[in-house]
């Protein structure tokens, strides 16, 4: 009896952590990563543009979707460039302190990389000032996550 007692207070000790690990270093919805949208997309077409099923790409835990072939190639070559910056989560909100889910719509591209806000009227708040945003989300990430 003991000895089952122990192996179950271990298991719970092993399990711990993951009960706090924080939340996804990508944000990701049952669409996929940032909503099935294409982030290749951003830079190439200038819009956002829905992913396809037989376009993905399993990166950082989770799918990411491409609108063609050409796109799925050029993230895998280098997904650091065209991911979005704090996994896809709101800009604004990880210069805050915090993160937020994100919007196709509401997006900017800054120095050859991509940024996702919550909703169009916060993006209007984080183009407000941009490059003090982008210090404080670069100081507070990957810490808002937990």
């Amino acid at each position: 009896m003991l000895r089952k007692q122990l192996l179950v207070v271990i298991g719970l000790l092993l399990l711990l952590p993951l009960a706090y690990a924080g939340k996804p270093p990508v944000f990701a919805t049952s669409d996929g990563a940032i909503r099935g949208y294409d982030p290749v997309a951003y830079f190439t077409e200038g819009k956002p543009t829905k992913g396809n099923n037989d376009y993905t790409f399993e990166w950082m835990g989770e799918k990411f979707k491409f609108a063609s072939a050409e796109n799925l190639a050029l993230f895998e070559a280098d997904p650091e460039k065209y991911a979005p910056q704090y996994g896809g989560y709101c800009a604004y909100a990880v210069s805050e302190g915090y993160t937020a889910s994100t919007v196709a719509e509401a997006w900017t591209v800054v120095d050859d990389k991509l940024y996702l806000n919550y909703s169009p009227g916060v993006r209007s708040r984080w183009a407000k000032n941009i490059p003090s945003c982008i210090d404080a989300a670069n100081e507070n990430w990957p810490e808002v996550l937990n």
